[in-house]
Order: structure tokens, then sequence, then C-alpha cells
């Protein structure tokens, strides 16, 4: 367990994190297959559209906190859906009261329907505002450094930096600009969207990502059960990697062992 003595706490909103994984509930068929997936991830912290589930605003219908309880999970309730700045506020003081002044969340302010690509505009005037109300934000943006560092700098307890569009599945399609984002990071950086496979999420955790949200990538596995599962050892294989550290890159071979007495 060397590993984990050299590795620094996953801490968000002063509570402190075993698993880098975070997950989202949407997609899967039931709530009993959003249950037993998220137990197979190991995610502690799970994250609900507040717009789209009900959290005991619908009385008599199912209620994801039956399967997903609080006193086991950390909520994180987004703002899937809104498009403008006032109605994510408005969503977010709506998570607050029906989760009895739950403060963690995560905001998204999204562009168009079509690409699902974040309104930075909006999204810093959300945050502005939601800070100043006392809410602990985590961000979805996109991966332009300086959105990330000016959403840090309005007291965005984390930036989640898109990896690829929502969705697609499509991996990390920009370590280069993710690079730039976690030199300068003062906060957490989580990856956020464009996980399709283990192997993603690895590669996320090797650049040194603090940690990795999906829910596309498990809920729709054809065995979301085995791909939680796999997504959680992706995400300790790829941290335990960026600790370590790799070898660097050569454009010639170099023998794995040394030629001084060899047998002629």
């Amino acid at each position: 367990m060397s590993h984990v003595l050299r590795d620094k706490p996953f801490t968000l909103a002063g509570r402190t994190y075993g698993s880098r994984l975070l997950v989202g509930t949407g997609k899967y068929k039931d709530l009993d297959e959003t249950r037993r997936a998220i137990e197979a991830s190991g995610a502690e912290i799970v994250t609900m559209a507040v717009r789209r589930t009900n959290l005991g605003q619908n009385p008599g219908e199912p209620n994801l906190l039956d399967v997903l309880p609080p006193d086991r999970y950390t909520l994180l309730p987004n703002t899937a859906g809104c498009f403008d700045a006032d109605e994510a506020v408005r969503t977010c003081r709506l998570a607050r009261e029906l989760l009895d002044g739950h403060t963690l969340v995560k905001l998204e302010v999204l562009a168009d329907q079509k690409t699902l690509f974040p309104n930075v505009i909006e999204t810093l005037k959300a945050a502005e505002v939601l800070v100043k109300d006392g809410f602990d934000v985590m961000v979805y943006t996109s991966d332009d450094p300086i959105i990330a560092r000016q959403l840090a700098e309005l007291g965005c307890i984390a930036v989640m930096p898109l990896a690829g569009l929502i969705g697609t599945g499509l991996g990390i399609c920009n370590p280069y600009n993710l690079r730039i984002i976690l030199e300068e990071a003062k906060v957490p950086v989580l990856v956020d969207a464009g996980v399709g496979t283990a192997s993603d999420a690895a590669i996320a955790m090797e650049l040194g990502c603090d940690g990795v949200l999906m829910n596309s990538a498990i809920a729709h596995a054809q065995d979301p059960l085995l791909m939680g599962e796999a997504m959680k050892h992706a995400i300790l294989a790829g941290r335990m990697a960026y600790l370590a550290g790799r070898m660097p890159k050569k454009l010639y071979a170099s023998a794995s062992s040394p030629l001084d007495g060899l047998i002629r």
C-alpha cells in the first residue's frame, strides 16, 4: 500500500474520499440496475439531474434516494438541462431545499442540445452567484485553461473540463489542454464527459487528474455492472501509474538487458 502513503487525499468541500471515481445515475434500465452498477464501481459520490430525477418532489413515484441513500453516498445534484445562468441557479436552490440544506452541487450550463457543450459565459455568471450564495460548486467547463482558472478564482471548489462531448465515448480528445489546466490548477481537476471505456479513465488519471466523472460509459455498456467494476480498477491503475512516473518515450530501441559481459 505504499502508493496510498505517497498520495495526497482526495478532498472535496472538507470531506475526504477513498474513490476518485464519480458516477451519474441516469440512463440505466431501472433503479435496481442503477444501484448495482454504482455499487460495483465503488464510487462514493453520485450525481443526479435535479430536473429529471425524483428526489422527493414527486410523492408516490420511485425515488432515487431509496436506492442511493444519503447516509451511504455523497449526493451531487447537477443542473443538467439548464441553458442559462438563472435557470441553473434556480435548480441548485431547489436541490438545496429538497435535500435539507445540501450545498454541494455540480454546475453545468449548456450551449445547445446538439453538442451539450458548456456555455462558459453563462457558467461564469451562475458560478459567481452560487458561490456568493454559499454553495460548494463543482463546475463542468470547456477545456479552455483560462476559463478553468477564472472559475477557480471565483471560488469553485473543483473544475471539471470535458475530455470529449457528453455521451460520445470518444475518450480523451484534448490531452494537451488538460495538461495546461492541470499545471495551473489551484483546485481539484476532474475529467467530466467523453470517457467511453476503462482505458480512457486510466489515461485521464495518468495525466494527473484528481478524479473522473462518468455516466454513459457505464450505463450504456452491454454489461453495466462489469463496466462499473472495470472503471474502479482503471481509476486505481491510472492514479498509481501517475504516482509512479512513466518511463520517458524514446525514438529508438533500448535493450532491456545490459550488453556488458555477453557470452561470445
